[in-house]
């Protein structure tokens, strides 16, 4: 069968399972090449009238890592939370193990041998490790829990699965990359034979992010098939043995990882030739733009700040990496009017801003893209128009006179929409309707708009595809180039590295060094983001 093409001329696996006529995919170790541990068959989900999940077919074999790759909001984890049960499908059939099964719930899926990490971990802070593991499944030694029996089963699972961690530390004591440990040890003492992970590399260290790839890689060899749910095109060429696309709830294609590349991945995912070299001018830094100096912060814990100090120039990007919690959602609170500071300065060219309101900070010219978009960047129940004016609403000639005028404000949100290519069916539709890229693209446009002198880009692509990180990045880098000064706080190190002139790293509320991009590497800034000050790196 030769291959064909679906409606945006993408090429669409026209073989089982994307495979090359006459092969069979055959997992690393266990089951038979001609029958799959899953098999999901024409899926069809829809919310009312919008259908998340278009007739899409998908099959995992032990021993297999398979990617599930789309845009923000094409379908993929509605699809796996269809595999897991956590909704039902409107049409189409799932088997396992060659058997048709109709999954009614998660505790289905888990009798069934299914098991789901999710991005954002279900886990008690104040719960130990094997309390967290054992929690609803106990084993029971009359009417009591058997702790030394569970203990046992975690240690063993552990050393069985190289999924090393304290089975007597508390959840709030441990790392980040050993909770996503914990969590795949919980699919595991449930008898999990499938596992579903959800952008599980999202908010870990270059360093973690190794080692949860090696430990898929060995999960997959003892015979588990595993189906990842991820944006990071590198990790899929790094760790999957096939990978399927999924393009505005519909199935372009299934294919073996080895016979692709990232550019055809992207191009995909998202319909169209997709360039990731950033057209980046050369540094020509300007006056000093902010200064932070020796800010601390009351409140207790990592997140507080405990006497950060920089500064940025026109011109500039100042990037912050670091993993999450270690102070810099402190730091952007404190400097977007948020939180009050308890010492310390923080001057926007040589005037003071600390302990200002946020609409005093915002008038004297800072630009803020939150961290959470839904929270704090938009009104999601708001017509678009008003979104794009929120900062300004109550200027002229938005308000005269004390009366809101809302020609005016459409005829603003008409000049941004085409200036920032933020695409949506018409002016009135609410902010929530929007693709996460479009949410993102109109907080860029309403900021850039009022033509700040400091540009706060917190987390500006979390959850973005790589048509809407470009789109993103190209308009901070216009910012950047036309004089403006940018502070880029990002978890994503390979966004970090691209766009920043210099970085800083956070731990523990503090700047524990400062490097440039082009002297340093993922793995000295991993290890600066874990409190290792690596050789050569300025101590900030």
């Amino acid at each position: 069968m030769k291959p064909k093409s679906d409606q945006a001329g993408v090429y669409v696996s026209g073989t089982t399972h994307g495979e090359k006529p006459g092969e069979s995919f055959q997992g690393t170790t266990g089951g038979t090449e001609h029958e799959p541990i899953v098999r999901m068959v024409e899926i069809t989900k829809r919310f009312g009238e919008f259908v998340a999940n278009d007739r899409i077919s998908l099959d995992l074999y032990r021993g297999e890592i398979h990617a599930l790759l789309g845009e923000n909001g094409a379908g993929k984890t509605t699809l796996m939370n269809v595999l897991f049960g956590y909704y039902q499908p409107d049409g189409g059939k799932i088997f396992m193990n060659g058997h048709e099964v109709v999954i009614k719930g998660p505790d289905m899926a888990h009798a069934l041998g299914i098991g789901m990490v999710h991005q954002h971990f279900k886990l008690v802070d104040r719960f130990t490790v094997t309390e967290n593991i054992i929690l609803g499944a106990e084993p029971r030694a009359g009417f009591t829990i058997d702790r030394s029996r569970a203990r046992e089963i975690v240690e063993r699972l552990a050393g069985q699965y190289g999924l090393y961690v304290d089975p007597d530390r508390r959840i709030e004591e441990i790392t980040i990359g050993a909770g996503q440990r914990v969590e795949i040890l919980k699919m595991l003492y449930r008898g999990a034979d499938v596992l579903i992970l959800d952008e599980p590399t999202a908010v870990l260290t270059p360093q973690e992010v190794h080692e949860l790839l090696n430990i898929l890689r060995s999960l997959a060899a003892q015979g588990k098939a595993i189906l990842l749910i991820t944006h990071k095109l590198k990790e899929i060429l790094a760790v999957a043995d096939r990978v399927t696309i999924i393009r505005r709830g519909r199935l372009v294609g299934t294919l073996p990882v080895r016979e692709t590349d990232a550019a055809t991945l992207a191009e995909m995912m998202v319909g169209r030739r997709v360039i990731f070299n950033l057209d980046k001018a050369p540094f020509q830094p300007g006056r000093v733009m902010l200064t932070v100096r020796d800010v601390k912060e009351a409140r207790s814990g990592a997140d507080a700040l405990k006497g950060v100090s920089f500064s940025i120039r026109a011109g500039e990007i100042y990037g912050i990496a670091g993993v999450d919690g270690n102070g810099q959602s402190a730091l952007i609170e404190a400097l977007t009017g948020l939180r009050r500071i308890a010492s310390g300065e923080v001057l926007l060219e040589d005037k003071p801003i600390h302990n200002a309101n946020p609409r005093t900070v915002f008038e004297s010219g800072v630009g803020h893209i939150p961290e959470d978009r839904h929270r704090r960047g938009l009104i999601l129940d708001f017509p678009l128009y008003e979104n794009l004016v929120l900062n300004t609403y109550y200027q002229s000639p938005y308000t005269v006179r004390g009366l809101i005028q809302p020609l005016a404000m459409q005829k603003q949100a008409e000049r941004l929409i085409q200036a920032f290519d933020v695409r949506a069916s018409h002016l009135n539709v609410p902010a929530r309707a929007l693709s996460g890229g479009n949410q993102q693209k109109a907080i860029i446009a309403r900021e850039l708009s009022r033509r700040p002198k400091l540009l706060i880009a917190a987390q500006p692509t979390r959850g973005l595809d790589v048509g809407a990180i470009e789109a993103v990045h190209r308009e901070i880098l216009k910012f950047r180039d036309a004089g403006g000064a940018v502070l880029l706080i990002s978890f994503e190190l390979d966004e970090i590295l691209a766009l920043s002139d210099r970085i800083g790293v956070m731990y523990e509320g503090r700047l524990v060094g400062e490097v440039l991009p082009h002297q340093t590497s993922e793995e000295a800034l991993g290890l600066m983001m874990a409190g290792q000050t690596a050789r050569g790196v300025k101590e900030a």
